[in-house]
């Protein structure tokens, strides 16, 4: 039912709740400044809060990866992870919950071990749904920015990429729209690779196969 398009509709869109960075941001130490997160819950309440009272309701909720500040394997991790999903659990249950994987969940260079831990704790870390006529697309970025230590992870998820697009082709879907952490770039497609952005060749590669499958970049 949902492959078919039905006319507008809305869904919100967040990102980096990271719970811990303005305490690490504050004193100047971002890999052990995050043992206080006060201030984010009350931000994150608040957007729940204001999430809920929308009418007409948003189809669902997004979460755009750096679901809380601490790496994997860091002290506050786990207390973190716990609080955010105490503040999500308030988000009103017809209002369905996306999450998407960010450097801070899953490392800067991620491993199966810290992709498995993130998705025991909140879902597959790259996967596609249809609302309204509309195909979604979750990537997993941080394998394309540094698959160093699970390369076939990151295979596996070009072989899903390449399979998800040709469904979108068959199925004539009237708009295709990806979610990932990392941008493939900032402000414009052959900018120079930094921390914030996709390496060119990499980059090119995935433009490529959006632009063949009928998706642009809007930023």
């Amino acid at each position: 039912d949902e492959y078919q398009w039905k006319g507008p509709f809305c869904f919100i869109q967040g990102a980096d709740p990271q719970f811990g960075l303005m305490k690490a941001w504050a004193v100047g130490d971002l890999n052990n400044g995050d043992d206080e997160w006060g201030e984010e819950i009350k931000l994150a309440e608040q957007a729940v809060h204001a999430i809920n009272k929308l009418n007409p309701k948003p189809k669902f909720f997004v979460l755009c990866g750096d679901l809380i500040h601490g790496m994997p394997g860091t002290r506050w991790r786990k207390d973190q992870e716990q609080d955010l999903k105490n503040v999500l659990k308030n988000t009103d249950q017809d209002i369905p919950l996306v999450f998407v994987s960010g450097n801070h969940d899953i490392g800067n260079t991620p491993t199966r071990e810290t992709i498995d831990n993130y998705c025991k704790n909140w879902g597959d870390d790259y996967f596609s749904f249809w609302v309204g006529g509309v195909f979604f697309l979750v990537l997993n970025s941080q394998l394309y920015f540094n698959s160093s230590k699970c390369p076939e992870l990151k295979q596996a998820q070009d072989v899903w990429l390449d399979e998800q697009l040709a469904v979108a082709e068959k199925h004539k879907c009237k708009h295709i729209i990806v979610f990932q952490h990392i941008p493939l770039f900032l402000r414009k497609p052959d900018e120079d690779h930094d921390y914030f952005n996709l390496e060119k060749s990499v980059r090119q590669e995935i433009m490529e196969k959006f632009h063949k499958a009928g998706i642009f970049s809007n930023f």
